[in-house]
């Protein structure tokens, strides 16, 4: 038998666990945690799920007017076709009347010389009978220096009788710095006389071409009709080069 001296200044209390008692502790615990995670994960999908059902009832507005906005766009579209469209047609059509018109005025004021010419030629003024130079006109051709030409004469008053005759044509310039005339058959591979026969009741045209020479400049043409016969009378008329061209 041990003294109460002899004992240790410390004293241990040993206590015995039953066998599987710490398990079933630990067990426990690990199942209370499953509980508590599975309540909060429960209640996140809850709160979740009415937030979402909210953004859904949210949304549902704006995908109405989005789609509003698109059928709106398409009608617009379709809108801005039609008048394209429209547009076109009316420039189409603005534009065959316009060249419609200026044929007609064009028409119209080719009618009205040939009336004016006619009337000169039948009721003439008491200054203007006989045989005359009504006009001369050039056209430039392709090749540089090269021009069509055409004349017109015509017997103004008494047209009962023919008038015969010759027209003569020459080109007033400058060649090198001097005074240069030039007759029409030495322009024209189509005249080979000085003079152009003529004979008619009321008007006749002479038409051709004509080449100038290198280096010559024109200033006018000079054209003088001579008719022979009964009715022998002389026509003359000069025309302003320039002024030929530029019309």
């Amino acid at each position: 038998m041990v003294s109460e001296s002899s004992r240790p200044a410390g004293e241990y209390v040993v206590v015995r666990r039953q066998p599987g008692q710490g398990f079933k502790r630990g067990l426990l615990l690990v199942f209370c945690i499953a509980v508590a995670a599975a309540a909060g994960y429960a209640g996140g999908l809850a709160q979740g799920g009415f937030q979402l059902t909210r953004e859904e009832a949210a949304a549902d507005p704006r995908s109405e007017e989005l789609e509003t906005l698109r059928a709106q766009y398409r009608e617009t579209r379709q809108e801005l076709v039609n008048l394209e469209r429209g547009r076109a047609v009316d420039e189409q059509a603005l534009k065959a009347a316009r060249y419609n018109i200026v044929e007609l005025e064009t028409r119209i004021s080719e009618l009205e010389a040939d009336l004016t010419f006619y009337r000169n030629i039948m009721a003439p003024s008491e200054t203007s009978k006989g045989l005359q130079v009504d006009s001369f006109t050039l056209v430039p051709r392709r090749h540089n220096g090269e021009y069509g030409f055409k004349m017109v004469l015509t017997q103004v008053g008494n047209n009962k009788n023919y008038i015969t005759g010759l027209v003569a044509v020459n080109v007033i310039g400058s060649l090198d710095g001097e005074k240069e005339v030039i007759a029409l058959r030495d322009l024209s591979e189509e005249i080979d006389d000085l003079g152009v026969k003529f004979r008619f009741r009321y008007f006749q045209d002479v038409e051709g071409s004509l080449r100038l020479p290198q280096g010559f400049e024109p200033f006018e043409i000079q054209v003088v009709a001579q008719a022979q016969g009964r009715k022998a009378s002389q026509a003359e008329r000069t025309f302003d080069w320039k002024a030929l061209t530029e019309s």
